[in-house]
């Protein structure tokens, strides 16, 4: 196995940035790639108007672009906020807003995941007081999720970069999604495992797939140290990757790195040009 049996897509809103939004797809399309996945555009409104919506459909159908990953609403991504569901009072009331908006986008436009950061530790809020308003959103996001023929993603990020969210660890988020299929019934909630947070915490990564390849709906890479593309860093991606696939995961790898000084259409020549279009 190697680099060229995995199916990618590339996250638009890390890759491409050099670009306005309603041009990264066709972009992505030019570079060879035919899948695609979004943090949710529109960092200042759950709610934005149908026009912006339906556009952001246009580009993504004009490139031929499939999306197959999206936020649920995040607060400021990227900024200092890393998620809005367990944030109590306006965050959390414009997360639950958001939730039928991008369920319904992800709908119109064939995505089947759809993405749940989980929100900061915020200074005079009880941490279980904020768990039990997560996992009451988690809950409501997995039904819009499932009513859209969709899975729900809970991510775990790094430490470093993210001092004050509590899912820090592989266990943690998986702690989290259980509680959230238990509450449902559902069995779609599943495990976001980006490779480059997992080192970053430091984790044997290599033992998260093993022990929690069954339960990954979705993958992300970058390299460590940097977060840039793989081969700028120390990371084993290629044999993590086959490690995946020997585990089970059939789904998708999400490029969601940064192409650093060169334009991001430069920043894909560790993957042959055939190996670029989902199959």
């Amino acid at each position: 196995m190697g680099y060229s049996d995995h199916r990618y897509d590339v996250n638009l809103s890390i890759l491409f940035t050099e670009l306005p939004l309603l041009e990264r797809p066709a972009a992505a399309a030019a570079a060879g790639f035919t899948a695609v996945e979004l943090w949710w555009p529109w960092i200042e409104t759950p709610t934005p108007p149908q026009a912006e919506l339906d556009a952001l459909k246009k580009a993504l159908d004009d490139a031929g672009t499939q999306l197959v990953g999206l936020n649920f609403y995040a607060g400021q991504l990227p900024g200092p906020d890393r998620g809005a569901l367990s944030v109590p009072g306006d965050e959390s009331d414009r997360f639950r807003a958001n939730i039928e908006v991008a369920a319904d986008f992800a709908a119109s436009v064939g995505c089947k995941a759809l993405n749940a950061l989980y929100g900061n530790r915020v200074d005079g809020a009880d941490p279980q007081v904020q768990d039990a308003l997560a996992l009451e959103n988690l809950v409501l996001a997995a039904r819009a999720a499932d009513r859209v023929g969709a899975i729900l993603l809970v991510e775990t990020l790094n430490k470093p970069e993210s001092p004050l969210y509590p899912l820090v660890s592989a266990p943690a988020a998986i702690d989290v999604i259980d509680k959230v299929n238990a509450a449902t019934g559902l069995g779609n909630a599943k495990f976001l495992l980006d490779i480059y947070h997992l080192s970053m915490n430091g984790e044997d990564v290599a033992r998260v797939i093993d022990d929690y390849a069954e339960k990954t709906g979705h993958v992300q890479i970058a390299d460590n140290p940097g977060r840039g593309a793989p081969g700028t860093g120390s990371l084993p991606l290629e044999q993590l990757l086959d490690g995946l696939k020997k585990a089970g995961y059939e789904g998708w790898v999400g490029l969601e790195y940064k192409a650093g000084d060169r334009p991001s259409a430069e920043s894909f020549d560790w993957l042959p040009a055939g190996a670029r279009a989902a199959r």
